[in-house]
């Protein structure tokens, strides 16, 4: 079997999952320890200025983010779920939502934050860094990255044993999907973060989940934006360019 074609049928299934889930995606959040954490440390670094918020789902975090945010791009691969997005902001919001496949995409600005909610966990490991050149990419010269996920995963998920980071998920009508779900451990995490540059502490919580805040480890970083660097900033030209409940 060809490891590429492989792949790509995983991120496909992953893709096909979330849209078939988005009706009930939000009857399926955790109800366990530490669950109100990332969203207390989510207001305590508010991400002020121009917010950019990849695998925005069905909005569970875009109306927080809008509290502090001059303005939200939300991106995500399932109309399905942008469509329930938008549906949970107020006409008129401050937000633009885009519907892309974020292993394929290329921002067309950069922005003050890059915000995660429970997407991490589902960057396979061999898009590890080249996701994450991605957020660099789309990220003003001191500008922050925030982070929420958890590494919870069911008995009955670990189809190909608890050393994959492929698991088994079902939606309520039955059909199963394969989808990526990387069980990282904060400490893990972090160091894995500081190989690539960044400058990012990985919080544990009192349950399965954790919270990253910080950025690029050569930039200065403010809490008021891109000090001079505006958001708005356009990407350069260039020839190339090296979704989930919990």
């Amino acid at each position: 079997m060809n490891t590429g074609s492989a792949q790509e049928r995983l991120l496909s299934e992953q893709r096909a999952y979330y849209s078939a889930l988005a009706p009930d995606y939000l009857d399926q959040l955790l109800d366990l320890p530490g669950a109100a954490e990332p969203a207390e440390a989510l207001d305590a670094f508010r991400p002020v200025g121009s917010v950019l918020e990849l695998a925005c789902g069905p909005g569970t975090w875009t109306p927080r983010l809008l509290r502090h945010a001059d303005d939200v791009t939300a991106v995500d691969a399932s109309p399905d779920m942008l469509a329930i997005a938008a549906s949970r902001v107020s006409e008129g919001a401050r937000v633009r939502f885009v519907e892309a496949d974020l292993f394929a995409w290329v921002p067309d600005r950069r922005y003050d934050v890059v915000f995660m909610g429970c997407w991490l966990s589902h960057v396979p490991t061999w898009r590890f860094e080249a996701f994450w050149s991605l957020v660099a990419t789309a990220l003003a010269p001191q500008g922050r990255v925030f982070f929420v996920d958890d590494h919870h995963r069911t008995p009955e998920e670990l189809v190909e044993g608890p050393a994959s980071s492929v698991i088994q998920r079902r939606i309520p009508e039955g059909a199963a999907y394969r989808i990526v779900k990387v069980a990282y451990e904060p400490a893990e995490l972090e160091r894995r973060l500081r190989e690539l540059g960044w400058d990012i502490t990985v919080t544990p919580t009192a349950g399965p989940f954790f919270w990253g805040a910080g950025g690029h480890g050569s930039a200065p970083r403010t809490r008021s934006g891109s000090a001079g660097h505006p958001a708005s900033e356009p990407l350069p030209r260039a020839d190339s360019q090296a979704s989930p409940p919990w």
